[in-house]
């Protein structure tokens, strides 16, 4: 049985999230497979999900400028009635390809993320995609429940806490498998402005950290100023946020619609 799990809480993403990942998962995989969302509102949620309680963790989760850290709930000895491997899965990635390869890959004793473009000087995984055996990571949560605050604020991301603490240490899925949308499918700078995002060959999630979303990949423009043309983008200058740091930074930030986003991003 293939095992694909999510983590929901709050208002940030919600049913039509959860409903789209599920939906994206089941035409990309062979069954039998089971789709687990761990969340604290089960309203509107597709009857096909198997929905469970958000894992119970007995310390408060660290809140800092940079670093999400709810994740930290799934490391625990268990997860809900779930055994064996999971193949876990952000809410806001796009399943382009087969999933049936990331349930196979490697050692299935060991945790297994995704590469992370955004550091390539420093061997950094990415969870936005990874996956683990129940129970793995059990270890590492003492560490992390031990100091949230401090552990927190010494790694920053907890993709880094998580390659670094690993029991047994980390593989890598192949690079091709799964792509960063900003640094991996947009043209550099000025060719975004003139040419669409691309889908590189043999992907199979698209992941999107920064602020850059599936649904502003599908309009264009950026976070903020989705759907804006070029002519807007640029008319937009005087007026952009002081968020935007730099005319340059500004200038950079731009992304023509991504049709094939719009084509798989949808139940």
């Amino acid at each position: 049985m293939k095992q694909v799990i999510c983590i929901n809480w709050g208002t940030k993403y919600g049913p039509p999230f959860i409903n789209r990942l599920y939906a994206m998962v089941a035409r990309n995989i062979t069954p039998p497979f089971r789709f687990t969302c761990f969340t604290d509102n089960t309203a509107g949620i597709r009857a096909e999900v198997d929905c469970q309680p958000l894992p119970e963790i007995a310390v408060e989760i660290p809140k800092t400028k940079r670093g999400i850290w709810p994740k930290a709930r799934l490391w625990g000895p268990r997860l809900g009635d779930l055994t064996g491997n999971v193949l876990f899965l952000d809410l806001d990635l796009v399943v382009t390809g087969s999933l049936d390869d990331f349930f196979t890959y490697g050692d299935p004793d060991q945790v297994i993320l995704s590469r992370n473009p955004a550091k390539p000087f420093e061997r950094i995984g990415q969870t936005s995609c990874f996956r683990f055996p129940v129970g793995k990571l059990a270890p590492m949560q003492e560490i992390f429940m031990a100091n949230p605050q401090k552990v927190a604020e010494e790694y920053v991301w907890e993709q880094r806490f998580v390659t670094r603490n690993a029991p047994g240490g980390i593989d890598l899925f192949p690079r091709a498998w799964v792509r960063h949308f900003r640094y991996q499918c947009l043209p550099t700078f000025p060719l975004n402005w003139f040419v669409a995002p691309r889908l590189p060959r043999d992907t199979r999630v698209v992941i999107f950290p920064g602020g850059v979303y599936p649904e502003v990949a599908i309009k264009g423009g950026w976070a903020g100023r989705e759907g804006f043309t070029l002519a807007e983008h640029i008319r937009n200058i005087p007026n952009r946020p002081a968020k935007e740091g730099s005319l340059w930074r500004y200038l950079r930030h731009y992304t023509k619609p991504s049709d094939w986003v719009a084509r798989a991003w949808r139940e």
